[in-house]
């Protein structure tokens, strides 16, 4: 019985840890793909029109991309726009990014407007921008992917910059934005701020008088509402931690004491021959210890086979109006799995030092008897 506690609570352990983790991941990297980690746009960009734009190449961005945690600045151009498939309309934001494919007016969709509008790979769809004037294109879709929902209620439509260069009438050197991807230890909510700041202070100092100056804002301030969630998370990761660490602590504290009262005439012998307390604590703790390394492995195992079952198949499925995310992500930290199933391992034996102390209390005139 003490095995399968063990089993069951290390079992909820890892999967606590890499389910959140996989949210931790999958919705930070799904973030900046929509916005980047840290965005530089105009100071009176209100809105994704084609009147509002930054310099793609200003004189601070060789210096820019030295910073420490900067993994790439890319130009970005944001469109609002309305797709159309048969009678069905849809509100979505076009994002375009530089490009190597050479074909034309293709875009990546998301799953969720592939389900809305009914559209696979390969398929047209017209869409339209409103400006001075309606101007209508006809896109192909060339893929189908995943992302997250922000829950604005517009999808994220991927384009090349190019092709909507040319709609916007726009030079090479124009864009919405700059989006700076961070490497992964500064994604934080708090890096990013850092970074934030540090970043703005930069390119103020950076800028030429010939070019406005622009302003950083940190995707965890953008999607404060996804940070958060990501936080209450992580809060409840630490409480159901802390909360089976002590469910199988104390289902081995009872299996130690069982295990004692059923060995009291030999604690006595132990005792009469001279062993110390400390010594016959040992060898009980010795047995438990194995107990919880057998239930500790066990849990671990089925753990990391639903990991695997999981990632390959997302045979749990997720709202993502709620969840961001339309399954349950999973990714295991090998370091971080070690460093928890060795905290929980020491302070289950730490507990298990309790019912120890009822060795002391064993008198060998009372359990020895001789015949």
């Amino acid at each position: 019985m003490a095995v399968i506690s063990l089993t069951v609570s290390f079992l909820v352990i890892i999967l606590s840890l890499t389910i959140s983790a996989g949210f931790r991941k999958q919705i930070r990297e799904g973030v900046s793909s929509l916005t980047g980690d840290i965005q530089l746009t105009s100071p009176s960009a209100n809105s994704y029109t084609n009147d509002v734009w930054v310099n793609s190449e200003p004189d601070f961005l060789p210096g820019l991309k030295e910073i420490k945690g900067v993994e790439a600045v890319t130009p970005a151009i944001y469109r609002a726009g309305i797709v159309q498939n048969g009678g069905e309309l849809q509100g979505v934001m076009f994002k375009a990014m530089p490009s190597t494919d050479s074909i034309p007016l293709q875009l990546s969709i998301p799953r969720s407007l592939a389900r809305t509008l009914r559209l696979s790979v390969g398929d047209g769809l017209r869409a339209y921008f409103v400006g001075e004037r309606v101007q209508a294109r006809g896109f192909t879709v060339k893929e189908i992917y995943e992302g997250i929902s922000d829950n604005s209620g517009s999808p994220v439509v991927l384009a090349s910059i190019d092709d909507i260069r040319r709609l916007n009438g726009w030079s090479e050197t124009q864009a919405s934005a700059l989006e700076i991807t961070l490497s992964e230890r500064f994604r934080s909510r708090r890096a990013m701020k850092e970074k934030a700041v540090q970043i703005a202070g930069f390119a103020y100092g950076g800028s030429s008088d010939e070019h406005d100056p622009v302003l950083a804002v940190a995707a965890s301030d953008k999607y404060y509402n996804i940070f958060d969630w990501l936080d209450l998370i992580d809060f409840n990761v630490l409480a159901i931690l802390v909360l089976m660490i002590l469910v199988a602590g104390f289902n081995m504290i009872s299996g130690l004491l069982i295990l004692l009262f059923r060995n009291i005439p030999t604690i006595g012998t132990l005792k009469a021959l001279g062993m110390s307390d400390r010594g016959i604590a040992g060898v009980f703790m010795r047995v438990a210890s194995r107990v919880v390394a057998r239930g500790m492995l066990a849990g671990n195992a089925l753990a990391l086979i639903f990991c695997l079952v999981q990632h390959s198949t997302h045979f749990i499925h997720l709202n993502p109006d709620n969840y961001f995310v339309s399954y349950v992500p999973v990714h295991v930290d090998v370091t971080q799995i070690l460093l928890v199933n060795a905290a929980a391992f020491a302070a289950i034996m730490l507990l298990m030092l309790i019912p120890s102390l009822f060795i002391a209390k064993v008198d060998p005139a009372d359990t020895v008897r001789v015949k």
